[in-house]
């Protein structure tokens, strides 16, 4: 190991915006359209989403198709600002199959004859599942220095600090890597339209929004959506 040298004063922040963003909403609200508006943004499009609208744009249809993109985008320098991926729910799903397919090659899932990893008793599966989750959230988060992932909301009901059964937004995934890609996002923003059906993004966690951020600009607001207000470095 070479020599380390210990910090004696006080080193700056290298970054103002978020790298890792994370947007989520209902079907509809506008996501697709605002990152087609987003400059120098290639949108990886996992849901043929991006149909109706002019945008950087590439169908993905499998993990398969995913990683010779990814090459290619390394190969050809990482030459976009942005990447977006669109969505982190349909990557959950493919890597379904990833995660079985990593369990069969273990030596006591050799001889595994079911479909899916998660047939597993007592939520065995699931291990893989993250296991699978996690490489491919840092493929795609290694092609760009601006990453966006872009999750459907699940509404689900908790109690609120009053015993209130309330309704709340959250991300569309599974429990344990909802907490991955949470923990590993510098910002998460719950995009809706508000009055007069203005699009407006929150980054103002509660008991009823699941949602918060990192970088100083973004914590705690909500705003009418833009772009210039969330990238400002």
């Amino acid at each position: 190991m070479s020599e380390i040298t210990l910090p004696k004063k006080i080193i700056k922040a290298t970054r103002k915006s978020p790298g890792k963003l994370v947007i989520y909403s209902s079907p509809k609200t506008g996501k697709t359209t605002q990152l087609a508006a987003l400059e120098n943004n290639l949108i990886l499009d996992l849901e043929k989403g991006t149909h109706f609208v002019d945008a950087l744009k590439i169908e993905v249809n499998s993990l398969k198709e995913l990683y010779e993109v990814g090459n290619t985008i390394k190969k050809e320098g990482k030459p976009y600002k942005y990447i977006s991926l669109d969505t982190a729910t349909k990557l959950e799903e493919w890597c379904e199959e990833y995660a079985t397919n990593l369990y069969k090659q273990t030596p006591i899932g050799k001889n595994f004859k079911g479909k899916s990893v998660l047939e597993l008793p007592n939520g065995g599966g699931y291990h893989y599942l993250r296991q699978a989750f996690v490489f491919w959230l840092n493929f795609v988060t290694e092609l760009a220095d601006n990453v966006i992932f872009v999750c459907h909301l699940k509404d689900k009901f908790i109690s609120n600090k009053r015993g209130e059964e309330v309704a709340a937004k959250d991300l569309d995934l599974t429990g344990k890597i909802r907490n991955i890609i949470a923990a590993g996002a510098d910002a998460i923003g719950y995009m809706y339209r508000g009055e007069n059906s203005n699009l407006r993004i929150s980054f103002t966690t509660s008991d009823e929004v699941v949602c918060g951020s990192r970088t100083k600009h973004l914590a705690g607001q909500d705003f009418e959506f833009s772009w210039d207000k969330i990238y400002i470095d």
